[in-house]
């Protein structure tokens, strides 16, 4: 192994630490929209207006 390797591999390693703690991130936000979509577009559903009278 060259000298340097193990500080090039940490740095990567959090790179990709932080990468990933994005992504879930943005995961998170796809779920929680697919959800409130999901929702607004049942039929008959409270989405859709249907609790005003």
């Amino acid at each position: 192994m060259k000298p340097g390797d193990t500080t090039t591999d940490n740095a990567e390693l959090r790179e990709a630490r932080r990468r990933i703690k994005l992504m879930e991130q943005e995961n998170e936000v796809l779920r929680r929209a697919a959800a409130y979509l999901s929702q607004a577009n049942l039929p008959g559903g409270s989405g859709k207006g249907s609790s005003r009278s």
